[in-house]
């Protein structure tokens, strides 16, 4: 016997042991192995597999076994029991749609929703880990089991849109609906051959003439395509979009004034980027500098250092270091940053370096130096200022610490200074009998902060006390004077004057620019109505009129500055709230010292400004005998 007969009689005994072992295979079990033969070699679910075999038995009419063993032995490439000839039975349990065999490698036609459904997700889990664009498609078959359209199945979330769309909404659209410019293009010719044979491809650069009003006309374009389950992975790049960003890495390098070297210690090669030449104020045409021209135009003080970053660069380390240089007449600071790749002795192979010009910081810094040197000098002068500031304050504006009386009235007064001492501020107030009975009351804020606000503030107070007692009680025409002394000194004002009658126990009150008072009675508080009057200063000619409100024995009257409502963070209708809440509770609580119950709870709104508070209600003096406490 030959060698060639004994071989073919060894493959006969082994397919009679195969048909042998097949034959006592229990039926289920051979269903089985044959399901999951065709499920591998088919590329779906076993289960589906096994569904198909059960309906190609029904249909043939066959036990499922025999159709099983039929396909079991058409799979490993030997005949079968059938009728019919081997290759048909092969061809129509792997291709149930009459396709011919050399189509094989072709995808299956039809792929099961579920297997799309499985594959798709998990594609798409991938994609958005991975930079750029890319996008996954499944076949669309037509009636002649050849590819006619593709599902988009999956995209990348850096997938780039022509016209500006969400790619990401497109999942689920044909190719043919999203992108019809796509069809017959390279890439769609691309996408059939690898369906058809599984190998990846390369096509492009190729132009892509969009078909949307807002895609640009034409792209030049590279795509690869590759196998991915029962579909395709196409990915691609726009070469305008790496012009793009090839301009975006010289205008960061230009504007961060960065340049970047490498250098080949294998080829000596040495490349400089033209941020570089430009820190180096170098000819390009020159080429990239040598170790030895670098050592000449380093200043020369700064050598040691330059040798100890060698020596840290010999032992493994990244370099870091900021040395200067002399070009173009000028020395320049700049920031060194040098790595490399070793072989395994740990010797550079490539050297890696980004160089920045940080001359601008260095002279910076030392531009902040000295002006921290001289703002250190104004903070002293300023903090004597308001030093000085604070002590006119107590001298010229004493704030008595308890409730006073005066003709009708109760008053009480609470300064509230900025957190910051610095911030000295111009709030006034002013309390006193006039020469004709009445009780002249007035609450001002100067503009500013300092020592001008506290002269300023300083002078109006005792200008208001002169008038009062030399010229005028009636507050409009108090406010008249007060804004021309303000007009000429340039500086503006807010300020509220009124005057109580005892006998009518009315208040006629104005004002410049400033906050209403507040008017509390039996739980209830509302804003006075103001009278006509401008900011005092502001205008030479400001006219100022007046309005009358009547005090009751239980109401309370507030006047305050600013401080107490405004804050930058909140509105005015906020900040005022509280205040109003606070003068409704005591007006019916029926305190019997309701103005220190007052003082005691307000709170102001503006921590960053001074703060000053008058309040008053009527006040008939009590007998002194029996003796009483003083209430409040």
């Amino acid at each position: 016997m030959s060698v060639g007969q004994h071989h073919e009689y060894r493959q006969r005994l082994a397919a009679l042991a195969e048909t042998v072992a097949q034959a006592q295979l229990d039926p289920a079990a051979q269903v089985h192995r044959a399901a999951g033969l065709l499920a591998g070699r088919v590329g779906c679910r076993v289960d589906e597999a096994h569904t198909y075999l059960l309906d190609r038995a029904a249909q043939q009419g066959r036990p499922a076994a025999a159709v099983a063993g039929d396909i079991l032995m058409a799979l490993q490439g030997r005949p079968g029991s059938g009728s019919r000839p081997l290759d048909a039975e092969v061809d129509k349990a792997l291709h149930p749609q009459g396709r011919s065999p050399s189509a094989e490698r072709r995808l299956p036609p039809h792929p099961p929703s579920r297997a799309v459904d499985d594959w798709g997700p998990l594609v798409q889990h991938v994609l958005e880990a991975m930079p750029g664009n890319h996008m996954a498609l499944s076949p669309v078959f037509g009636d002649g089991s050849e590819i006619t359209d593709w599902v988009i199945v999956a995209v990348s979330q850096e997938t780039a849109d022509f016209s500006g769309r969400d790619v990401a909404q497109a999942v689920g659209r044909r190719i043919t609906q999203a992108y019809p410019a796509t069809v017959d293009t390279p890439v769609w010719q691309a996408w059939l051959d690898v369906a058809a044979d599984g190998c990846a491809r390369e096509v492009g650069p190729f132009p892509y003439v969009g078909r949307s009003a807002r895609a640009p006309a034409e792209v030049l374009m590279t795509a690869w395509v590759s196998r991915v389950g029962p579909g395709v992975l196409s990915r691609w790049v726009r070469h305008d979009e790496q012009t793009r960003q090839a301009e975006r890495i010289a205008q960061t390098e230009r504007l961060g004034q960065l340049g970047w070297g490498e250098a080949d210690l294998v080829t000596g090669q040495i490349v400089w980027s033209d941020e570089l030449y430009r820190i180096y104020e170098r000819d390009p045409a020159l080429g990239p500098m040598s170790s030895e021209e670098q050592n000449a135009v380093t200043v020369p003080e700064d050598e040691p250092i330059r040798r100890q970053a060698a020596e840290g660069f010999g032992r493994g380390d990244t370099v870091d270091v900021t040395t200067r240089i002399r070009v173009g007449g000028r020395v320049k600071h700049v920031r060194s940053v040098v790595d490399a790749v070793r072989d395994v002795q740990g010797r550079p192979v490539k050297v890696y370096g980004i160089v920045q010009d940080v001359t601008m910081q260095h002279t910076s810094r030392a531009q902040l130096a000295e002006a921290e040197q001289l703002l250190q000098q104004h903070q002293n002068s300023l903090a004597a200022e308001h030093e000085l500031a604070a002590q006119l304050r107590q001298i010229v504006l004493p704030v008595p610490a308890e409730p006073f009386d005066l003709p009708g009235l109760r008053v009480a007064v609470r300064y509230l200074p900025a957190e910051e001492a610095s911030r000295v501020g111009g709030d006034w107030f002013h309390a006193a009998l006039a020469d004709d009975g009445s009780v002249v009351l007035a609450v001002g804020d100067v503009a500013g902060h300092g020592m001008h606000a506290a002269t300023v503030m300083a002078e109006l107070r005792h200008m208001l006390a002169g008038l009062t007692v030399t010229t005028t009680t009636d507050p409009a025409q108090l406010l008249w004077h007060l804004n021309r002394l303000l007009y000429s000194r340039a500086t503006t004002a807010t300020a509220v004057v009124a005057r109580f009658d005892p006998q009518s126990r009315s208040i006629t009150w104005a004002q410049g620019g400033h906050p209403k008072p507040l008017h509390a009675r039996a739980g209830t508080t509302t804003e006075l109505a103001a009278p006509r009057g401008t900011l005092l200063g502001a205008v030479r000619a400001a006219r100022y009129d007046t309005a009358t409100v009547s005090l009751a024995p239980a109401d309370l009257l507030l006047f305050y500055t600013d401080g107490l409502i405004e804050h930058r963070r909140h509105t005015l209708a906020e900040g005022l709230a509280p205040v109003i809440t606070t003068l409704d509770d005591i007006s019916a609580s029926g305190s019997r010292q309701p103005l220190a119950d007052l003082l005691m709870r307000l709170r102001r709104a503006n921590p960053e400004d001074d703060t000053c508070i008058l309040a008053v209600r009527h006040h008939t003096p009590v007998p002194p005998d029996p003796p009483e406490g003083d209430h409040a």
